[in-house]
């Protein structure tokens, strides 16, 4: 399978290395020059377990003329670039090409359908965690499912296609068939850790063991979930509040992208997790001001950061 990867951040990376190391036919794209000659000169380093794996890249380009039609495309880039980033890869999007999204937050799928048929879209989650620590430098902060799914019907056979490439490539893969489901259900646990991860700078597992933090982590879900409910989305879990505590103690270590983001000084996905929750609570008359206090605290960081 023809691969071509959005985004060298930290997930790109993780994904590219795993999937070179077993001998698809790769392609990285990345917008940032330095990093393309820094991944083009000494490939990606995964570092897991106190061991270090070199991949080299196959290739990796800023231009999407260099790639040709890819049988896959997958977005890795953050939410807030994946419109521009589809209509970036159009040249790479065929009639038979599968776009899949491993993205955070919410929006994703309604920016690549304004280009891409519904049929030929897979959404997804990954439990996977990685540190960005250089350009190509990643750490592999924790491991789990990948959890990929169709949009319609006819697409079911992309997804499974999907499924035996990462599972041939080392990355352990399932198919739903409730796609919407697994994204909620991601959604809420990135609601309940990524901005309290960053506003009080702290690991995940910080959240479990600070009482008042866990109390705000608490409200925010629930807020989540109250939306979800009303929009008739069927959680992949009883407790979501249970799940998301559940998380933070299994990757107690782990840097969330969203502190990461902030630390880098970069922008970050707030509108998508925090926000969406917000956004959708007032269009349908749910009291959200939790998530709307840390969506309002997080965007404060990053005013507070490039000035």
């Amino acid at each position: 399978m023809k691969i071509v990867i959005a985004g060298a951040g930290a997930m790109g990376c993780l994904f590219a290395g795993m999937l070179a190391e077993a001998k698809h036919e790769l392609c990285l794209l990345e917008k940032d020059a330095g990093r393309v000659n820094a991944i083009r000169c000494s490939g990606v380093s995964i570092e897991r377990e106190g061991a270090e794996l070199q991949v080299t890249m196959p290739s990796i380009t800023s231009n999407v003329y260099d790639t040709g039609i890819a049988d896959m495309l997958l977005l890795l880039v953050k939410a807030y670039d994946t419109d521009n980033a589809v209509q970036a890869c159009l040249p790479v999007i065929g009639p038979d090409t599968t776009v899949l999204t491993l993205q955070n937050g919410l929006g994703n799928i309604e920016a690549i359908n304004k280009y891409v048929p519904q049929s030929q879209i897979l959404a997804g989650t990954t439990a996977h965690g990685a540190t960005l620590l250089g350009s190509g430098r990643i750490r592999h902060a924790g491991r789990g499912d990948t959890v990929i799914g169709a949009l319609a019907p006819e697409g079911a056979p992309r997804a499974h296609a999907v499924q035996a490439v990462f599972q041939g490539s080392g990355i352990p893969a399932i198919v739903s068939a409730d796609i919407h489901s697994v994204l909620w259900g991601k959604l809420l646990v990135n609601v309940g850790i990524n901005a309290l991860t960053a506003i009080m700078e702290v690991q995940n597992g910080r959240i479990g063991d600070i009482e008042h933090l866990h109390a705000v982590m608490e409200r925010a879900v629930h807020e989540g979930a109250a939306v979800a409910f009303r929009l008739g989305i069927a959680l992949p879990y009883i407790d979501p509040v249970a799940r998301t505590a559940e998380v933070c103690r299994a990757t107690t270590d782990n840097i969330s992208s969203m502190f990461q983001d902030i630390r880098s000084g970069r922008h970050t996905e707030i509108d998508s997790i925090n926000g969406v929750v917000a956004a959708y609570g007032k269009r349908l008359g749910i009291s959200t001001p939790v998530n709307r206090m840390l969506t309002c605290l997080v965007k404060s960081l990053e005013f507070v950061a490039k000035t």
